[in-house]
């Protein structure tokens, strides 16, 4: 592995991400939507108008949570304060799994069988780099922009959530722990997960159209199980270790699938000329 021929391929395709338009300004649109505009319009409703009997009767079917949960909401706050720490801690913050998974993976769709309809997917595939080097460049540079947007995003939300709720709730609270361990922990896996497979079928279709309804089949059931595992973990009484246990499954997994991916990856494929009967 000739890691500096793996990076000239990551930044290659970083500069054709940064230079097109059409890429980061609805990644910037969709991380906007998500992570503040509709959190800050729910929470901001939710605050003004108070205790109604609306949000009374939500607020007592907060009951229905488990007892971990129950007790990280503040006691002593008014119905109105219980229901927004709620939908921030517990609802409307696992868009932190949604929004990188659905970026990265459109990015790694058209990643390889872009590069043939671009035409120089024949440049690529007799460079000096190996095809282990491209293929991790390549996921890499997938990788990034995902996670990246998930930083900036999920930081504003944090920052907004804290300023909205957190007078009412005693203080900055958000991030919590477990939310820590999602973010840092178990993401970057199910990230490496959903684009080694991606990849592979970005190698092996004729379409950028073709890939990217592929990568929809496939990252839909892992949005399912991110989405349920951050939901789970974090209204278990046990969320700091289901997320720990959590994240070193995926890991394993997710390395698994990175060392096949990268066997299965051939200067043919590259080309768009092996025989895939």
């Amino acid at each position: 592995m000739n890691y500096s021929r793996m990076m000239t391929v990551m930044r290659t395709d970083m500069k054709h991400l940064a230079q097109s338009k059409d890429f980061w300004i609805p990644m910037m649109l969709l991380g906007g939507i998500f992570f503040v505009l509709i959190p800050t319009i729910l929470l901001s409703i939710i605050n003004s108008i108070g205790n109604v009997g609306a949000v009374q009767q939500v607020s007592q079917a907060l009951q229905l949570l488990p007892q971990a949960a129950q007790a990280a909401v503040p006691q002593g706050a008014d119905a109105g304060t219980k229901v927004s720490y709620v939908l921030a801690v517990y609802l409307l913050a696992p868009i932190a799994v949604i929004v990188p998974l659905t970026i990265s993976t459109a990015v790694g769709s058209s990643s390889i069988v872009g590069e043939r309809e671009r035409g120089t997917g024949e440049f690529l595939a007799h460079s000096p780099a190996g095809v282990k080097e491209i293929y991790l460049g390549k996921l890499i540079a997938s990788l990034i922009p995902g996670y990246l947007t998930t930083v900036v995003g999920f930081g504003l939300y944090s920052l907004m959530v804290n300023l909205i709720v957190g007078p009412d709730a005693g203080g900055w609270f958000f991030p919590t722990p477990s939310w820590w361990l999602l973010i840092l922990w178990v993401l970057p896996p199910f990230l490496l997960i959903a684009l080694s497979l991606v990849l592979r079928l970005s190698a092996r279709v004729k379409s950028t159209a073709a890939a990217q309804q592929a990568a929809g089949l496939i990252t839909f059931p892992l949005i399912l199980i991110a989405y349920g595992q951050s939901t789970g973990a974090l209204f278990g009484g046990a969320a700091v270790g289901v997320s720990i246990v959590m994240g070193a499954v995926a890991w394993i997994i997710g390395f698994v699938l990175l060392f096949s991916g990268m066997r299965s990856l051939t200067r043919a494929r590259l080309l768009g000329v092996a025989n895939e009967a």
